[in-house]
């Protein structure tokens, strides 16, 4: 009996006071090097249980770049579920008469699809439905339109971008926000070639589908061989003009650029007017409701009144949500969040859906805590979370009837998306246990989702913030860290083993 209980005070210190591998790379590595002591960094994981692995500042509310994105598309496969489909509704005022003329205005009726025009695989192809449109037009009857083809964006309350996004990002293809009725992910695309001679005029020209009434102002010049696409574009909605500045390479050919377009909605509109002028349907003009640029005075009716023709649906969110996550897609992010807002609180807007999104979490027992929250997708830098938050949301995801949606969603090592080339040069079987979301902007680097382990499933946040130096020296410590977690899930639990040996 003696022995038995001296060898149990012998296991004890060892196996419950000694630290773990995670913890250990933290002190030993990460505490110790300049360029993490003189940054602002945050690290947490807990286990299957919620007990802590490992941690570093866990409270300390920090810069998140696109880990938020998980966040918003969590909450909003749970609130909408997975099998939601975005539509968008073709409906007119007024009164056919015999000759086939509508006397009013034809609307497209926004509902805020996302992919409504979009490029990627996910969408559905625009010429389809266009199609279907057209030819719903012409079952009505209306072979002519003596009023305005409307671009229709109530379904959100007017507000083109967040509040705390920078002036420099809102002319990049990541920096389109969105609308009730959305276009081309509200991007629009630019062939771009280089001058014949350093310094000699670049030509860029816009493409179709036009954002008809735009003013370019086109200052880049050709660099030096190597200088590479280097051209910065400035937009925003209050005024139909975009100016395009910088360089670009000599050595550089013929190339399509994407940036943002403000105005998505009206986009639409001129494109499908001119879809149904090819099909022989004349109109006198085209105009969008939100916007006081292009509403060209005329009086519209009220939703509510309007006689719907068709109606075209958007592919199920959890494939959209896939496509957000996998790719970081700020716009469809954005999208997301405006809908909780419309879907809990009534109104599309940012106001709206971050106290709503605030109020769902409570309302599961979740505390915001720890929560700072001024857009969807990360590109804000007035986006503050806190480690603890991140993992006591993604325990509280995991036990909501959408987490499977959610977890696949994910990307991860060595899988097509944003973490592809993470620990590239690692384990195959040990990679393929973390699904996790990265964020970067200028000096900021994170990480957070889960590690799918021996012991359950872990979760884990690490925020490295004002980082003085390149991304690239900072990027193999993080990337360690996320190493030492998921071979810490590998190991047999050594009190358990005693404990079954005893």
């Amino acid at each position: 009996m003696y022995k038995k209980f001296l060898l149990l005070i012998l296991f004890i210190p060892g196996a419950l006071f000694s630290q773990n591998r995670v913890q250990d790379y933290i002190n030993k590595e990460l505490k110790t090097d300049s360029l993490f002591i003189n940054s602002v960094t945050g690290i947490l994981a807990v286990d299957a249980l919620g007990n802590e692995i490992a941690s570093w500042n866990p409270d300390m509310p920090l810069l998140t770049a696109s880990t938020m994105k998980t966040i918003t598309t969590g909450v909003a496969l749970s609130v909408l579920g997975p099998d939601y489909r975005f539509s968008t509704k073709i409906a007119y005022d007024g009164k056919i008469n015999r000759r086939g003329v509508l006397k009013g205005n034809l609307y497209i009726v926004g509902g805020a699809d996302p992919t409504l025009g979009s490029k990627d695989t996910v969408a559905f192809s625009i010429d389809s439905i266009f199609g279907v449109w057209a030819q719903a037009v012409k079952a009505a009857g209306i072979k002519k339109i003596d009023g305005f083809v409307i671009a229709d964006d109530r379904f959100f309350v007017d507000e083109t971008i967040p509040d705390g996004w920078s002036w420099g990002n809102l002319g990049y293809d990541y920096g389109s926000g969105t609308s009730g009725l959305s276009f081309c992910e509200n991007l629009s695309y630019f062939e771009i070639e280089a001058g014949s001679d350093v310094g000699a005029p670049v030509r860029i020209r816009p493409l179709e589908p036009y954002a008809n009434g735009m003013t370019y102002i086109n200052l880049v010049t050709t660099g030096e061989k190597g200088d590479g696409e280097n051209t910065s574009y400035y937009t925003s909605n209050l005024s139909p003009v975009g100016k395009f500045t910088g360089t670009y390479g000599i050595d550089r050919g013929l190339d399509t650029i994407a940036r943002s377009n403000k105005y998505g909605p009206y986009t639409c509109a001129s494109a499908f007017a001119y879809y149904l002028k090819n099909k022989g349907i004349k109109y006198k003009g085209v105009s969008n409701i939100n916007d006081f640029t292009f509403k060209n005075g005329i009086e519209v009716s009220d939703s509510s009144t309007l006689i719907l023709i068709t109606e075209t649906f958007s592919p199920r969110i959890q494939e959209i949500v896939n496509v957000t996550n996998r790719i970081s897609n700020n716009f469809y992010a954005e999208t997301f969040l405006k809908m909780i807002g419309k879907t809990l609180a009534g109104e599309g807007s940012y106001s709206a859906s971050f106290r709503a999104l605030k109020e769902y979490l409570n309302g599961k027992g979740l505390s915001t805590y720890g929560l700072t929250q001024n857009d969807g997708s990360g590109l804000s830098r007035q986006n503050y979370v806190s480690p603890r938050f991140f993992c006591n949301y993604y325990n509280l995801m995991s036990e909501s009837d959408t987490f499977a949606e959610f977890f696949e969603s994910l990307p991860g090592p060595g899988r097509p998306g944003t973490l592809e080339n993470v620990l590239k040069n690692e384990d195959t079987a040990l990679k393929s246990t973390i699904h996790a979301k990265s964020g970067s902007l200028s000096n900021v680097r994170c990480y957070a989702g889960y590690v799918d382990s021996a012991k359950g499933l872990l979760k884990f946040a690490i925020l490295v913030n004002n980082f003085d130096c390149p991304t690239r020296m900072v990027q193999p410590k993080i990337e360690k860290f996320m190493k030492e977690l998921a071979i810490f899930g590998t190991e047999v639990d050594e009190v358990k083993v005693n404990q079954v040996t005893k």
